[in-house]
């Protein structure tokens, strides 16, 4: 029998990204585009858009589609598609899942955006196999997905895995979420680039505001990494304390979980060097020693996509 055929889109902070996946996890077609409008009723149009693109270059048609998926970031109420808050859209309470019914005349399933990539990881990725896993991606915002008994956790209501959420520091620096202290607000890499421009405006960045050219507006991660690189004190430090940040929840979410395995991935792991080893060794220190013995750590080894092919196999479930 030929593998069953699902379209999985990923919609980010910044781009939209939808492919043609088969039951085994390969990609067929795929298409990305940076989002403009980020209003829920142009979006979810420009994805109907966006599948009949990648129908038309695999040579399909909706016919052959067994299901829709879509990962996206924000917490997202499991049942409806509904999303209850996506900070980097500007959305709350938008019912996501019926605007694109709407528009494609049929069922999808909208999920977090890390839920779908911790099942594409299961599935087709560095955790096959794995029947407990948790997966934490780093990138403009910080997100976790859960495999436990094999099967993908998604809460009471759909909105577990959100590690970007937990507080490092309560009350304190306000979160894209609307709360105060997160994770998130520390280390995600839109609130870097904010909290660098602070640390240019106050004097304390001069080597992070060099390695960006003199331009404050190119003040982010990556002129953190070339700083550091540098062995610039103020860049280093900066990276002590992410990597603390996101040790102290990651290993706290260790010790209570118990997974076999951790799935690390997203742009700011690949982007600075340094940082990954750092929070590795930051895990290991917090993480419970009994859970720390048994825990193996690896890449995503589907990198970008590992959401979009999630997001396409779960809507095969």
């Amino acid at each position: 029998m030929a593998d069953r055929l699902a379209i999985g889109c990923d919609l980010g902070a910044s781009n939209l990204r939808v492919a043609l996946v088969t039951e085994a996890g390969q990609v067929l077609a795929s298409t990305r585009e940076a989002l403009g409008d980020r209003a829920p009723e142009a979006i979810a149009e420009r994805l109907r858009s966006r599948c009949e693109d990648v129908l038309s270059m695999a040579g399909r048609s909706w016919d052959d589609v067994d299901g829709v998926g879509v990962g996206l970031a924000g917490q997202i109420h499991g049942a409806s598609g509904r999303v209850v808050v996506g900070p980097n859209l500007g959305w709350r309470d938008v019912p996501f899942a019926a605007l694109l019914r709407d528009r494609l005349g049929r069922e999808v399933r909208v999920v977090n955006d890390l839920n779908a990539a911790a099942w594409g990881e299961h599935r087709a990725g560095a955790a096959r196999g794995v029947d407990d896993v948790l997966v934490v991606f780093l990138g403009s915002g910080v997100g976790a997905g859960l495999i436990l008994g094999g099967a993908l956790y998604e809460g009471a209501s759909g909105l577990s895995g959100e590690i970007g959420h937990v507080k490092v520091r309560p009350g304190e620096r306000l979160c894209g979420c609307g709360e105060r202290g997160c994770l998130e607000a520390y280390v995600g890499g839109h609130n870097v680039a904010d909290r660098l421009r602070e640390a240019v405006w106050e004097g304390r960045a001069g080597a992070v505001f060099a390695a960006a050219g003199g331009d404050v507006m190119q003040v982010g991660p990556q002129a953190l990494h070339l700083a550091a690189e540098q062995g610039d004190p103020f860049a280093l430090d900066f990276l002590e304390e992410m990597a603390a940040f996101l040790g102290l929840a990651i290993g706290n979410a260790i010790t209570l979980l118990n997974p076999r395995q951790l799935v690390l991935g997203g742009g700011m792991f690949h982007g600075i060097s340094r940082l990954r080893p750092l929070v590795e060794r930051e895990i290991r220190k917090v993480a419970g020693r009994a859970q720390a013995a048994e825990l193996g750590i690896a890449e995503s080894a589907l990198g970008d996509d590992s959401g979009l092919v999630g997001a396409a196999l779960l809507a095969l479930r």
